[in-house]
């Protein structure tokens, strides 16, 4: 067991970590004064993003409909790209700095599980006001995912709050110390749960698009698209990224672009599209002046406290 006065210590390097059973394998917890000597701004983040998940919720509670499947959604499809990253060699090429809870052998922190509220749940909830297609909506969610986490990976890993390894040729090519897979992914994988979460219900539900059906069947919507967000975020880097770069040793700047601009131009052509009806309103549980102020709330305080990051620190 890696002892918490040595965990810390600069310079210092293990080639092995052991457990005392199970429970210490999934938990661990590290006092928060070595975190806050070590790395503030990672403690600071840590608790930002716990309150921007627990807001998330809290709005998402308060709307009611399908919005709090939605928030159950993203955590669990955050957990099976955790859980994916750290069984598969080939996927296995980070580290999370320790922060005072740790999951899943010191590789999961706490926040991280309600960073996925922070960055899809929010980019659904604001790309629904827009009133896309539904064949734009899940790469608009994707953008606005993407542009959510663009902040937070080029601070954030500025303050190694996590480490990307500097063997792995899928993320040698980068922009100020970010992978541009990095952002290839969140494109990716944010679309793939959007699609599937909507695209499931359309099968199974009758109800309207936010509108909840079944408990049952909600949950069988979620869980569809928690277990393929990953799988079909896997497949978009089949026709671009693979070609191009392993073929052709192109850039993954240039791919990363490629993406994004198709991205851009479906969004754009759906913005344009004359929209003949519009998705009911789902009834809130408590006054409109209540409706949004926690996500917003939260989006606000994720942008600002890299703001004060960077002034700060």
């Amino acid at each position: 067991m890696v002892k918490d006065q040595n965990l810390y210590a600069f310079g210092a390097s293990y080639s092995n970590i052991t457990y005392e059973g199970p429970l210490d394998w999934f938990l661990q917890f590290t006092k928060i004064q070595h975190v806050w000597k070590y790395q503030p701004t990672y403690l600071i983040v840590h608790f930002l993003f716990i309150f921007g998940g627990l807001a998330t919720l809290c709005h998402a509670r308060v709307r009611g409909g399908r919005l709090p499947y939605l928030w159950v959604g993203t955590v669990l499809h955050g957990l099976v790209i955790e859980s994916l990253s750290y069984i598969l060699p080939d996927v296995d090429n980070f580290w999370h700095s320790q922060t005072p809870i740790m999951l899943l052998g010191r590789r999961l922190p706490l926040h991280i599980i309600f960073l996925y509220p922070c960055f899809i749940y929010q980019s659904s909830v604001g790309v629904a006001k827009l009133k896309l297609p539904k064949w734009a909506e899940p790469f608009a969610v994707g953008l606005g995912s993407t542009l959510v986490d663009t902040t937070y990976d080029i601070i954030s890993v500025n303050f190694l709050h996590w480490k990307w390894h500097d063997t792995d040729p899928n993320i040698a090519d980068r922009f100020y110390w970010v992978p541009w897979n990095s952002f290839y992914f969140h494109l990716c994988f944010a679309a793939s749960f959007t699609f599937w979460f909507h695209f499931s219900r359309k099968l199974i539900c009758k109800t309207d698009k936010w509108e909840a059906d079944t408990r049952m069947k909600e949950i069988i919507c979620t869980i569809i698209a928690a277990l393929l967000g990953t799988p079909g975020g896997v497949l978009m880097f089949i026709p671009i990224y693979h070609p191009l770069h392993d073929t052709y040793k192109i850039h993954s700047e240039v791919t990363f672009f490629f993406l994004f601009s198709i991205f851009l131009l479906i969004v754009w052509t759906g913005d344009r599209v004359a929209r003949t009806s519009y998705s009911k309103q789902v009834k809130a549980k408590k006054k409109k002046w209540l409706l949004d102020w926690e996500n917003q709330l939260a989006l606000v305080m994720n942008m600002y406290q890299y703001k004060q990051l960077l002034a700060r620190f």
